[in-house]
This record gives C-alpha cells, structure tokens and sequence, in this order.
C-alpha cells in the first residue's frame, strides 16, 4: 500500500515535469549570471549553480554553460556539471526501475 501512494508522487509524468522545469531554471541561472557578469553587476553564486545541477538541473546547466560561453575554463564546471548530471541520470534509472519493480 505505501509504495503505491510513492509510486503515484514519483510517477514519470511528474519525474519528467519535475525535470523540465528544474532544467529550464537551471538553464536561465546559467543566462542571467552570465548577463550580470557583462554588466559588472550582482551575481549567482557558484554554490547557488551547483546546488540547481544537483537537484536534478545538470543538463539545462551544461547546456547553458556552452551556450552562454559561461563558466566553461573553470573545470569544477565543466567537468562538475556532466558527472553529477550522469550520476543523477544513473540513479534516476535504478531508482524508477526499483520502485516500479516492486
């Protein structure tokens, strides 16, 4: 009975929302940050960038990252971003197969 109550919030229609908009956000940071660093203005922190990716934006970061030119000499970005982004994928994997295995 619990796991169906589980299996119903972390359904893949909600995995894959939750996805998109964590991604979209994600992405945006990584454009804003880069247009407040042109202006000389307040910016993200790296921490607040970081902490985006790992709660499951790391391919809108990626992706900004090279899109926008931003963070990409930094090799705690472009080296951080996709391995935490293929960790999480990973984990999404087994974790959706284990729950819906069950």
């Amino acid at each position: 009975m619990q796991y169906e109550a589980i299996k119903e919030i972390f359904s893949i229609p909600h995995v894959f929302i939750y996805l998109v908009g964590i991604n979209v956000i994600t992405f945006l940071a990584m454009w804003l940050d880069k247009r407040k660093a042109k202006k000389g203005k307040w910016r993200i922190s790296e921490h607040a960038l970081f902490t985006l990716v790992l709660l499951g934006g790391g391919m809108g970061g990626t992706i900004g990252m090279y899109q926008f030119r931003h963070k990409t000499q930094k090799p705690k970005f472009y080296i951080g971003f996709p391995t935490i982004t293929i960790v999480e994928a990973i984990l999404l994997i087994w974790g959706l197969i284990t729950l819906y295995s069950l």
